[in-house]
């Protein structure tokens, strides 16, 4: 301020000195401590930092997926808490965040959930670190109540085959022509993959002789496994490397560039529009449309339904989706376990169908692809015992 507005406050200040109502001022900080004490965004940095080297269950460091999982919930807490001193973090800031996230509406409890945690960890470090003398994220009253998430997935056969035979359609009004989107929803489909387990999937992981894919980015260690393809999804894969003659380092589903396609398109820009396609299709024919809320882990989850179908145990199921718990796996089994609506053979019948019959009817498209190209896996052992043929 200049001179005379100094003035001006001294005059203010010794009035209310002499009447007795002056208050002395907080003092303010000194600079050397306002130095020591960091930055949310910097301490944060710090510890994430050390997260990435030291964190996990083991405590080796953060997968790829961890990584970006915490970078994503790091990104909303440094919108909020940024430029605020380590110790100048209050109670109230936490209700605030928590509040506005809620208000945004775009995240759900468990989403703005699982950031409160974060902040709870980067917040304890610096309880340890005698930086703050408390935790003003900690407690249960900090977070929302949980909301059970709807899980929704494919248990009919009859929307398995709508969708991909929409999926087909769409691609062939693609300007491109390569088909890329039926391949796609079949991989989630028959193979279980998470959407960053297919968006990392290249050549070199698909074995189509042997009949494997080898997920190698996974968010678990019990992600990391072989997945026995199912035949369908044989061909399926087959006739994609044929078009895009692909080689081994290249993506399975790319871009035109070669670059990874992003979580979102393949939401909206594929399964979404399929949704769509195939739900129109459906109501043409006075048919049930698609479970609300589909998702890529939707398909994930009717991947489980169908092995559960064709009798697969639940321990199989468990180690080809990659779980490291066997909860949802055990969840899923008793549901299709419990179903008397004969619809397990008509999954089974999808999985390994029998050669149509003679003035049957018509068949779609879809199911006659299907019978060309899948077999049970039992089908396609040899019986040892039986005598050798002879030409």
């Amino acid at each position: 301020m200049t001179r005379d507005q100094a003035v001006r406050e001294m005059a203010v200040v010794m009035d209310e000195v002499r009447r007795g109502v002056w208050v002395a001022p907080r003092p303010l900080r000194a600079t050397p401590a306002r130095g020591a004490m960091p930055s949310f965004e910097k301490f944060a940095g710090t510890w994430v930092a050390r997260q990435r080297e030291e964190g996990g269950r083991r405590q080796t460091g953060l997968s790829a997926a961890g990584q970006a999982d915490l970078q994503w919930r790091l990104e909303h807490l440094l919108a909020h808490f940024a430029w605020m001193p380590m110790d100048e973090i209050t109670v109230s800031d936490v209700d605030d965040f928590r509040l506005a996230k809620v208000r945004e509406g775009a995240l759900g409890a468990t989403s703005i959930n699982k950031m409160l945690t974060t902040l709870a960890a980067i917040l304890e470090t610096a309880v340890e670190y005698e930086l703050i003398a408390r935790n003003p994220a900690q407690g249960r009253e900090r977070r929302l109540p949980a909301i059970k998430p709807h899980r929704s997935w494919l248990d009919r056969a009859e929307h398995i085959t709508a969708l991909l035979d929409a999926a087909r359609a769409i691609d062939r009004e693609s300007r491109t022509g390569v088909g890329l989107r039926r391949p796609l929803i079949a991989t989630l489909l028959f193979a279980g993959l998470r959407v960053g387990e297919l968006m990392a999937l290249r050549w070199s992981d698909v074995d189509l002789a042997r009949g494997t894919i080898r997920v190698r980015q996974a968010k678990t260690d019990a992600g990391v496994r072989i997945v026995h393809v199912l035949p369908v999804l044989r061909g399926e894969l087959a006739e994609r490397r044929d078009r895009v003659r692909a080689g081994p380092s290249e993506l399975v589903f790319g871009t035109s560039s070669g670059r990874p396609l992003g979580a979102s398109n393949i939401r909206i820009r594929v399964l979404a529009r399929a949704v769509q396609r195939a739900n129109a299709e459906l109501e043409a024919r006075g048919r049930q449309p698609l479970p609300a809320g589909l998702t890529p882990h939707s398909l994930r989850r009717t991947f489980a339904s169908l092995l559960f179908a064709i009798g697969e145990p639940p321990t199989y199921v468990m180690s080809q989706m990659g779980h490291t718990t066997a909860g949802l796996t055990l969840a899923l089994y008793a549901r299709e376990m419990n179903r008397r609506d004969g619809e397990h053979g008509r999954l089974s019948a999808l999985v390994a169908p029998r050669p149509p019959q003679i003035g049957t009817g018509t068949i779609s498209s879809t199911s006659t692809t299907l019978a060309r190209h899948i077999t049970s896996h039992r089908e396609m052992t040899v019986d040892l015992r039986s005598p050798p043929l002879r030409v």
